[in-house]
């Protein structure tokens, strides 16, 4: 399954940044908008191993293929739209202050500037919002922006924009009441960001 991040790998990055980038792109996509036909069709080749990713990487290719594009569309709407809003709201600043559009985004939106990063125009949603932060993180391990794309550079923006709040969303995600597809999508998400927290504190 090719994805943005995969076609953005530089050769020379190793094959553990490239697997990290990967699984960052596929949250940053299930969680920006649902899946298509085709990301079902992908996600159903995932293999797992014995690891809390591996497992959660089964039960998410074990979903998709019993999972219908409109079927997932209806669980995303539910999940992050709803009729006013949606059960979860996958943003830093509501889940750091209880409010949106407070600190962590103007905080976010000067490290973006000052990393030359610019939002999408396609994009509609605060730029503190789960799904791009994850995007911005690949875009970072794979050296599609501008800026440092080292771990020092990557470690940065972890810790001062996700760390804080990345596994409890994810927790949220896994239980939430509206999930079914999303539930394994919350498991592959609380893991990753456990494996990521604990490789950066040691740098």
């Amino acid at each position: 399954m090719t994805n943005t991040a995969e076609s953005l790998c530089p050769r020379s990055i190793s094959n553990e940044d490239r697997a990290r980038a990967q699984i960052y792109q596929l949250l940053g996509t299930l969680l920006s908008n649902p899946p298509s036909s085709e990301l079902l069709q992908g996600l159903a080749t995932l293999e797992g191993d014995d690891t809390l990713i591996g497992s959660a990487s089964r039960n998410l290719a074990a979903l998709a293929q019993r999972t219908s594009a409109a079927d997932a569309e209806r669980e995303y709407n539910n999940l992050f739209v709803g009729l006013g809003r949606g059960e979860l709201l996958p943003y830093a600043s509501y889940y750091l202050t209880g409010f949106l559009n407070e600190k962590p985004l103007a905080v976010l939106r000067s490290d973006l500037m000052a990393r030359g990063i610019r939002a999408r125009e396609d994009v509609k949603e605060p730029e503190d919002h789960m799904g791009t932060l994850c995007e911005t993180m690949a875009g970072i391990i794979t050296g599609e922006f501008e800026c440092d794309s080292d771990l020092p550079s990557q470690k940065a923006f972890f810790e001062a924009h996700m760390a804080k709040w990345a596994r409890l969303f994810f927790t949220d995600l896994e239980q939430a009441q509206s999930a079914i597809f999303y539930a394994p999508v919350g498991s592959l998400g609380k893991a990753f960001m456990a494996v990521e927290a604990d490789a950066f504190a040691i740098q």
